[in-house]
């Protein structure tokens, strides 16, 4: 598959088909960026679990943090790269050697290693490089448009709400008009 551009219609079966996301690289701090996906994602629904060695046993944004992917006590949909593209690899192998296999490994903005893209889709897992679950949730949701982004997504449906909150929506999927 080349990954220049995923189709809205992609990304939204991809996130729509995960429960568990293992968060690579996950660090603690209000100004760390992982930490902002770690708790978007688990107000969103999804059981998600920071992957941090330094950080194992502590937590981040109320989620348990593992030292590795193979401690994580139950299957992982879905494992998020936060570390560097010559780093993925590494991470990459740790995947591979888990059962059973993720469905879907995820590398985030900026992040890109088209080696291990091949390797991981051979494996049969969906490979997404270069993107941020967060913000194509909040895209996807129309919960970004709510700040004035532009998120090429069109409807005259309200979104439906998730519990819990204003900016609470759920992604759903985009039924063709009639």
């Amino acid at each position: 598959m080349k990954h220049e551009k995923y189709d809205d219609a992609h990304i939204r079966g991809t996130m729509d088909s995960v429960k568990t996301i293992a968060i690579v690289g996950a660090s603690q701090g209000e100004d760390r960026p992982s930490m902002f996906v770690v708790k978007y994602l688990s107000e969103r629904g999804y059981k998600v679990f920071p992957i941090n060695p330094g950080r194992a046993g502590s937590e981040i944004a109320g989620n348990r943090v593992y030292a590795k992917l193979a401690d994580v006590p139950e299957p992982i949909d879905m494992v998020d790269v936060f570390r560097a593209s010559s780093a993925v690899p590494r991470v990459l192998d740790e995947v591979l050697a888990l059962s059973p296999l993720p469905k879907v490994f995820w590398m985030q903005l900026g992040v890109r290693n088209d080696e291990a893209a091949s390797k991981a889709e051979a494996a049969g897992m969906t490979v997404i490089m270069d993107r941020c679950p967060k913000i194509e949730y909040g895209r996807l949701s129309r919960e970004i448009s709510w700040v004035g982004v532009n998120t090429r997504t069109l409807s005259s449906k309200r979104p439906k709400r998730l519990a819990g909150g204003v900016q609470r929506l759920q992604m759903g999927p985009v039924k063709p008009p009639r």
